[in-house]
Formats: C-alpha cells, sequence, structure tokens
C-alpha cells in the first residue's frame, strides 16, 4: 500500500511538471520520456547489477508480446494525458482516473476471477450511469476521460499479471519501446521539428529530468500492483484523480459545474459506495481473520 499510494501522489503532481513544459508538442514530450527513462533505468541496472533475467526474457516471444502490449498502452496514456494536460483539459483527465479504479474492479471480476460482491457491482453500475448521463447531456461520449481509464486500467491489469518484477517489467518495456522512440526523434530534428534540439538550456534540463520523474512512480505503481489485490489498487487509485480535479479547477481555473458536476459527483458516490463496502467487509472479517 506504500508503494502504490506514493506513486498516486506523485501523479497527482504531475500537471504541475507538465505545465513547465507546454512549449513543446506532447507527442514529442513522450518519446523523449522514453529516451529518458530507458537511461535512468540502465544506470539503476548497472548500478544494482541486475542484468541476467534479460537473455532468457527475449527468447520468450510470448512474454515480449505481452510486454509490448503494456509499453504501447503506457505510452498511449502519457500522450493523451499529456496533451489534456497542456491543453487546459485536466478536469477531463481526471475524470478517466476516476473511472479507472473501478474499471480496475471490472477487470479483476471478468479477467482475473476476482469475486465481486452486490455493492460493488452497484459502484460498476453507478459510474457507467454517469458515462451514460455525461454522454446524454453532452451529446458526445466523455472520450478523454474513457481513454485515459481504458488505457491505464489495461495497463495496470497487464502489470498485474506480468512475469517480470517491477524494474525490470519497466526497464523491459522503455527497451521496447525506444529503438522508434529514437528513430522518430531523429527523423523530426532532420526536419527541425526535433523539441529537445531547439529548446532552451533549462527545458532541456526538464526534459532529461522527466526519465527518473517518469520512471520512479512507475516503479511503485508496478511494485504495489503485484503485492496487492487489483480492487485494493482501483481502491487506491483515485488519490491522483482528486489532486488532479482539485489542481485543474482552483489552480488552473477550468471549468467545472451543471452537467459535468452531476457526471463527477455520480462516479464520486460509486466510488464512495465501494470504499464504504470494502471497508465494512474489512471491519468484519477481523473477528474471524483473529481467531484464525
Amino acid at each position: 500500500m506504500f508503494y502504490a499510494i506514493s506513486c498516486f501522489v506523485l501523479w497527482g503532481l504531475f500537471p504541475l511538471y507538465f505545465k513547465l513544459l507546454r512549449e513543446v508538442n506532447s507527442f514529442d514530450i513522450v518519446l523523449q520520456r522514453i529516451v529518458w527513462s530507458l537511461i535512468f533505468l540502465l544506470i539503476v541496472l548497472g548500478w544494482r547489477r541486475q542484468w541476467s533475467w534479460l537473455g532468457p526474457v527475449m527468447r520468450q516471444p510470448r512474454v515480449l508480446l505481452g510486454f509490448m502490449a503494456s509499453a504501447l498502452l503506457l505510452a498511449s496514456n502519457w500522450t493523451l494525458y499529456i496533451w489534456a494536460v497542456n491543453s487546459g483539459r485536466i478536469v477531463d483527465a481526471s475524470l478517466g482516473y476516476f473511472m479507472s479504479p473501478l474499471l480496475s474492479v471490472l477487470l479483476g471480476a471478468v479477467i482475473l476471477k476476482e469475486r465481486l460482491r452486490a455493492l460493488q457491482w452497484l459502484s460498476v453500475a453507478l459510474a457507467l450511469g454517469a458515462v451514460l448521463w455525461l454522454t446524454w447531456m453532452n451529446g458526445v461520449l466523455p472520450w478523454i476521460g474513457m481513454l485515459v481509464a481504458a488505457t491505464f486500467a489495461l495497463y495496470g491489469l497487464l502489470r498485474k499479471t506480468a512475469q517480470l518484477g517491477a524494474l525490470q517489467g519497466l526497464a523491459l518495456e522503455t527497451i521496447l519501446l525506444a529503438p522508434l522512440a529514437l528513430v522518430i526523434l531523429a527523423v523530426m530534428a532532420w526536419h527541425g521539428n526535433n523539441g529537445f534540439v531547439q529548446a532552451s538550456a533549462g527545458l532541456k534540463l526538464l526534459l532529461a529530468l522527466s526519465g527518473p520523474v517518469t520512471a520512479i512512480p512507475l516503479l511503485l505503481f508496478a511494485r504495489g500492483a503485484r503485492a496487492i489485490p487489483l480492487s485494493l489498487l482501483g481502491l487506491l487509485q483515485y488519490i491522483t484523480p482528486t489532486m488532479l480535479l482539485l489542481t485543474g479547477v482552483f489552480i488552473y481555473h477550468e471549468p467545472f459545474g451543471g452537467v459535468r458536476q452531476t457526471g463527477f459527483i455520480v462516479i464520486w458516490a460509486a466510488l464512495a459506495v465501494y470504499s464504504l463496502e470494502g471497508l465494512w467487509r474489512m471491519w468484519a472479517d477481523k473477528p474471524r481473520l483473529a481467531q484464525t
């Protein structure tokens, strides 16, 4: 729980960091994050002398395919999130991260066969109702929130079931993505569109720091995801969207009212139902656990 809570708090602070990079294209920032994350992770692996796992893994196509899928989901989530932050859509991104825990609960039930109780199903139904309400009233799906939720929940599922540990898994994801990222950055530099080449010294430093800034919370997340149930991970996960919503509304003054506010209230109700049911179940199980 400590690892998971730490990573969600750090992610909640990300808008403050990425707003400093708003002069750089969102996709360019993601490419920079991949490259600098790989450099940081290679330094960590070298310092810890943990290379023996890499050779056997590279000879397992099924494992590589799974990590390529998780890497692409992660990169997609990064791109959409950074674009939302620098386009004044932090509140929309926070909606996705509010929905993601409940989607994780649903994935845990459908794919991992984690048994859900009646109130947990009610929380999932309320979240679905909020999406339908927002779609009906606005005439369009809340696509930013839905894509953020889907990519991150699926990424959490793949990391939950992955065969490698936190450090090795994240390193493999960046190793698989880095060649493509480097090629794209080289082409962009050739055409004079590489954000790092054209950036000021201060902006270059911030882009380079995106490596550890990216990798450290993900390491914490992967470690936490492997150690606790997916349903509990989903419960803790809404620390991040709460911080995002507060940042978007009170620091960057994004609109928050009317139909949007109603949709959020329904999702908060869903999270409250899920949280209170989980706390009640934990309290009810204490006597039984004490006897065993």
